[in-house]
């Protein structure tokens, strides 16, 4: 289920231990959750935030003190959210992270979770708060029924999801050669304008330096200097499938001008009944970690690559939350 999460950015811990113990539904393909740090760099924020709660069936909010302080989330995100809630178009679960005055205001109608709304932060152990909060979301899509799937033959031109008459249906198909390769190309393309976009942004950072070369429509390089660092200098090269050497779909090595016949990790291009996905592994254990879109993978891949130079990321996005 196509799933939103509105969060102050002061709760951005609370944030990432909910995804973390969601890894189970997402690879069950259960749940599907956005939040606005998947925007990439250059999107727009208002219309891309917009966009992904229209197309959310399931609005999960982690409340707080700064949540319920934050004129862009009360007054935009939950404003919008209870517009598709009473239409029947969504449904809104709050998740109260810590305790606050949210009995008085329109969520006092909602059942909250972890169970009779309390504070996940007042629980003993906080680990077993966020296990009830998968528990509750999984009685609520267990209790939503599945949209009818219906067969097209293979080949078909149905996009995945269409809404026909206020009613939103998956399409079942089946993925040919030309669909993967196609989905090959535009997810490297994804990645390849990701890290070209970011390189650029450190250049505006006193003490980083980048580079990014483009080695051919293929496969590119990119280096990245940490000048307040002894030897803190990374590197990695990304190539695709088309190359002659056949080893992931998309792969990748941690040194400049790689070879195209060694890499460190890989994607993979799988699909299930409804969509095409990246499906990650690390060389070094053959670890699959989770399926990908082709923009989760290029943050991904961009976060590993800034380890490598002792650089971490934090994203600010030029908004108050």
């Amino acid at each position: 289920m196509k799933t939103f999460i509105s969060y102050s950015h002061k709760d951005e811990k609370a944030l990432e231990r909910l995804h973390t113990h969601l890894a189970v539904l997402r690879r069950e393909s259960r749940i599907d959750a956005w939040f606005d740090r998947k925007i990439l760099p250059g999107g727009q924020i208002d219309s891309e935030i917009l966009l992904q709660l229209e197309a959310s069936s399931l609005i999960l909010l982690l409340v707080s003190p700064d949540f319920l302080a934050s004129d862009y989330c009360i007054e935009r995100e939950m404003e919008y959210a209870f517009e598709r809630h009473r239409s029947g178009e969504a449904r809104i679960i709050p998740i109260i992270v810590e305790p606050c005055d949210w009995a008085s205001t329109e969520l006092r109608n909602l059942n909250a979770l972890p169970r009779d709304g309390k504070a996940i932060s007042e629980w003993a152990n906080q680990e077993a708060a966020y296990h009830d909060v998968v528990r509750g979301l999984r009685r609520v899509l267990d209790a939503v029924r599945e949209p009818q799937a219906v067969e097209i033959p293979a080949g078909g031109t149905v996009s995945d999801t269409v809404r026909s008459g206020g009613s939103l249906y998956r399409i079942k198909r089946t993925f040919d050669e030309v669909d993967r390769s196609e989905f090959c190309e535009a997810a490297f393309a994804i990645i390849r304008e990701y890290f070209r976009e970011a390189i650029a942004e450190i250049q505006n950072i006193t003490e980083l330096k980048g580079r990014f070369v483009s080695i051919s429509r293929f496969s590119f390089t990119c280096t990245i200097i940490n000048r307040t660092r002894t030897r803190a200098t990374a590197h990695i090269t990304v190539h695709s499938r088309k190359q002659f050497f056949d080893i992931g779909d998309i792969y990748y090595s941690f040194t400049e001008n790689a070879p195209n016949n060694a890499a460190n990790g890989m994607f993979n291009i799988e699909a299930d009944d409804y969509e095409l996905f990246l499906d990650p592994i690390i060389m070094s254990s053959g670890q699959h970690d989770d399926r990908f879109s082709p923009e989760t993978a290029a943050e991904y891949l961009w976060r590993t690559f800034l380890q490598q130079a002792e650089v971490s990321v934090v994203q600010e996005i030029d908004r108050e939350r």
